[in-house]
């Protein structure tokens, strides 16, 4: 199946497995990159520059295909060593870049003279267009259904990928409720030119979180997530638990005076009990109402085959004999 996002990124199915937090190791991005798709190291999940650097070296050695790093921009009072880890993926031969966060565009002309394309990940047809407009390759359009930070203005993909596609001249896949072959072909359908696919990547063989994690997926209901951080203007859809419970509590108590300081016991640094430990109710974590679609745990490769040969059957069967 060629598409633009393929032929950009020189793979050879048009999937992206997205950037995650203690999910995006050198095991799974090469996992994804061997079954023929984009896998996605998680840059900052590596604390340092140097980290990061031997965390590429591991993946290059577990794969020849192409892979990327995802570089998240977050408005911290203090920053990560950004320029570091950026010579971390230029030194180390990585040619894609999935930005994330605030605007990349400071870090473009480096990353653009190493010549390494970026695919940036927008929640809005506004944010895609300026994405478009500092000069980056391809967006990544994620809709209210994502996991992790869907943006402000809820608007779910059946809307937002046409929308997207209206104005976009650049390519861009779409993110969020993205599990299947009939997930493929609906992004294709509407305007799309791939998919970027997080939660379902977590319940997979090569997933290197604890079996809890890829568990709770497997038992979740697309009725299983909440949106946390609403009033801080910071939303996060997460799984639901205990932890997640306890701030939707103090943000009905506390109302508009509650500040981050808050609900960081349930937020800040949870994410090594939960994905390392299965700690499931340490805190709360990303993930998407696609867990609603998730109902085993193939290998990466089982699940990337499957997803092709289904999109393919629905276009050659379902769509062609509907002619």
């Amino acid at each position: 199946m060629k598409t633009r996002i393929t032929e950009l990124f020189g793979i050879q199915h048009p999937i992206i497995q997205g950037g995650m937090h203690y999910v995006g190791y050198a095991e799974l991005a090469a996992a994804v990159s061997n079954a023929g798709a984009l896998g996605i190291i998680t840059g900052l999940t590596q604390k340092t520059p140097e980290l990061l650097a031997a965390e590429i070296a591991r993946c290059r050695q577990m794969t020849s295909k192409p892979f990327g790093v995802n570089l998240t921009f977050l408005p911290t009072v203090t920053s990560p060593d950004y320029p570091g880890y950026i010579r971390s993926i230029i030194e180390g031969g990585v040619k894609i870049v999935e930005t994330a966060g605030n605007n990349p565009q400071k870090y473009l002309p480096a990353l653009k003279d190493a010549g390494i394309k970026v695919i940036h990940k927008c929640t809005s047809v506004r944010h895609s267009k300026k994405a478009e407009s500092i000069g980056c390759d391809a967006v990544s359009v994620d809709g209210f259904e994502c996991g992790g930070h869907p943006g402000e203005d809820d608007v779910p993909n059946f809307i937002l990928l046409p929308r997207a596609a209206e104005e976009l001249t650049i390519p861009f896949v779409a993110s969020g409720g993205m599990a299947d072959g009939r997930s493929l072909v609906a992004a294709l359908a509407l305007g799309a030119d791939g998919i970027n696919m997080g939660t379902r990547f977590i319940a997979t063989k090569e997933a290197p979180v604890h079996d809890h994690v890829k568990q709770a997926l497997v038992d979740a209901t697309e009725l299983d997530t909440r949106l946390v951080m609403r009033p801080l203007r910071n939303t996060e859809r997460v799984l639901r638990n205990a932890a997640v419970d306890r701030v939707l509590e103090k943000e009905r108590t506390l109302g508009s005076a509650i500040t981050f300081a808050d609900v960081a016991p349930e937020l800040a640094g949870v994410y090594p009990r939960i994905m390392q430990s299965g700690d499931m109710d340490a805190g709360a974590w990303s993930c998407g109402m696609v867990a609603g679609l998730i109902h085993d745990i193939p290998t990466v490769r089982e699940l990337i085959d499957r997803i092709m040969a289904e999109a393919d059957g629905i276009i050659r069967k379902r769509l062609m004999t509907a002619l």
